[in-house]
Formats: structure tokens, sequence, C-alpha cells
């Protein structure tokens, strides 16, 4: 039988772990196993520069939070070897990164994941890794809408110089007395 300190030590960190979960607006699940200690450090590095998560959590304490935190669908992935990489604030860093690390290795694997408090399929996570970074996004929607303003003012400069002089200021007419 655990201590009464343990005890108080696993059920704060089941809190944490709930409260972590309730925060983040995207997660994934993954089963580490095999991965050496550079691989580890590198990938750990990268998940910390996108501002993600990344812990090696029990699979009793993860149950525990899951239950708590009301992504009950996370229970059936939480066997062998599991970490779990959480993100407040961008839904496509967890998958990317660690999708690509994946395919990349040959026994760390994906499990599952969620998105805004619902557990996703591996497809969806699949789609997600697929995804541009926000930033990228975004400079494409600027680039959309700069587009036909662009084209605009090189229309209009074509003409000018099409013209050899400059546009005429509008004259004023002289005024009547």
């Amino acid at each position: 039988m655990p201590s009464e300190k343990v005890l108080e030590q696993k059920k704060q960190k089941v809190a944490q772990l709930t409260e972590q979960l309730k925060n983040a607006c995207a997660g994934v699940v993954v089963d580490y196993k095999g991965i050496n200690v550079a691989d580890d450090t590198k990938l750990r590095k990268e998940l910390r520069e996108a501002g993600v998560q990344y812990a090696v959590v029990k699979n009793t304490l993860l149950h525990l939070a899951v239950q708590d935190a009301g992504l009950a669908g996370l229970d059936d992935v939480l066997s062998g070897t599991t970490a779990i990489a959480l993100s407040e604030s961008d839904y496509v860093a967890p998958a990317r990164i660690l999708s690509k690390f994946a395919d990349a290795s040959k026994t760390f694997t994906v499990k599952s994941g969620f998105l805004d408090g619902e557990v996703i399929s591996l497809e969806k996570i699949s789609s997600l890794a697929k995804l541009p970074s926000r930033e990228i996004l975004l400079a494409t929607v600027c680039n959309a809408f700069n587009a036909p303003i662009a084209s605009f003012a090189r229309a209009i400069q074509a003409i000018v110089d099409k013209s050899g002089e400059a546009v005429p200021a509008a004259e004023e007419a002289p005024a009547e007395a």
C-alpha cells in the first residue's frame, strides 16, 4: 500500500495532467518505444520550440486524467510506453512534428489524438500533419488578398509607362467674377 505522501503526489500529478488536457486545443498520444537519447533530445527540442509540451506519462495516471478531462476515447490506446504532446495554441504542431518523426522511425508510432476536447482518428491526425504551419497559412491568405491590388497597380503603371508622359493634373477653370 503506497504511503499518503506518494498518493498525494499522484493525485497532484493527475490534477495537473487533467488541467493541461482541458487547456490544450490539440494533443497527440504516442508510443515512444525504441527511441534513443539523441533522437529524443532532438524531438523534445523541436516540440519545445513550437510551444508544445511533451512528457512521458504512466498509463494509469493518464487514464485518470483523461477520464476527468472528458477524453475517455483515449483509454483504448493507453498501454505500453506512452508519451503525450499538448499544445494550447497551435492545432497542427503536435501532429506535424510527431508524425514526421514517426515516419522517419521504425518503432516510434502515433497512437491517437484529440482536437478541442474530442478524440480524433489517426486519419485526421495524418491530415493535420500535412497542413502547413499557421504562419505559412496566414502568409498565403495575405498574398491572396494582396494579389488583386498588386495587379491593379502594375496595370496602372503599364498605362503610364506606355503613354510616355505623366498623367496631367486637373487644371482649374478660371473663376468668373
